[in-house]
């Protein structure tokens, strides 16, 4: 068999000799310029080492003068710990108190929350019987304003047929006095009218004067009377009309003797 591979195994790809051989220049480079950056930086490194050095004897010097402060500063220290130890131990105690003081409160405050949840209970109680009973008396009230209006319908009806009883009532009484009266003016008229056709002789003329004239006056305080009776009866008819009580009483009328 014959090799038809020519660089195996030096090269997996023809050329990877030469490409491997151009990284290794670069490599070489690198490699130089590493060393010069390496050169410059421990020439900077002594530099910085001696500035360094001297840092560490002024660091020296400044940790004695800071050691002595650090001593003075323990010694007060020592003095500021007994003193907040002391404000520990009031501190504390004075926690104490306001634990107990907020447990207190703490209690106190469930006792209110749980007497508030009865309180609310009670209350949704209290407002659910009130709106029940509140719609009750609401439809209740609704039917007796309507009773109430039927009754003052029916009392106004009632009242103006009574003030209609009433007004015809005193009007019949005045009907009846008024012609009561007028029965006796006219029995006067017709007496009065015998007695002035009698009294036209000369002889009985002064025997019937007083008669006469005692009819006369006597049918003048009938019509008086008739004129009393109409006034006060209108009056009162009138009173009556305004809605005045206790108006329904006869009027009193003077017996009048006649002659």
């Amino acid at each position: 068999e014959t090799n038809t591979l020519p660089f195996h195994p030096f090269e997996v790809q023809q050329g990877d000799i030469l490409r491997m051989e151009k990284e290794y220049q670069v490599l070489k480079e690198q490699l130089k310029e590493a060393q010069e950056k390496y050169e410059q930086l421990q020439s900077r490194n002594s530099e910085e080492i001696s500035a360094l050095k001297e840092l560490l004897r002024k660091s020296v010097e400044e940790t004695e003068v800071s050691k002595n402060e650090l001593d003075w500063l323990h010694q007060d220290l020592e003095i500021k710990v007994k003193k907040w130890q002391q404000e520990k131990k009031e501190n504390q105690e004075n926690l104490k108190a306001l634990r107990n003081t907020a447990k207190k409160h703490t209690d106190a405050n469930d006792r209110y929350l749980k007497t508030i949840d009865e309180k609310e209970k009670q209350y949704n109680e209290y407002l659910n019987t009130y709106l029940e009973t509140s719609n009750k008396l609401a439809n209740e009230k609704v039917k007796l304003e309507e009773r109430i209006k039927k009754s003052e319908d029916d009392c106004q009806e009632c009242v103006k047929r009574a003030v209609q009883a009433e007004i015809s009532v005193l009007k019949n009484w005045r009907e009846t006095e008024v012609c009561k009266l007028n029965g006796m003016a006219a029995n006067a008229e017709t007496n009065l009218k015998i007695l002035r056709s009698l009294s036209s002789s000369a002889s009985a003329a002064p025997k019937l004067k007083s008669q006469i004239d005692s009819w006369e006056i006597f049918i003048s305080n009938v019509k008086k009377q008739q004129d009393k009776v109409e006034v006060e009866y209108e009056l009162k008819i009138q009173r009556v009309k305004n809605g005045v009580r206790n108006c329904l009483t006869k009027t009193e009328t003077v017996d009048l003797p006649s002659p």
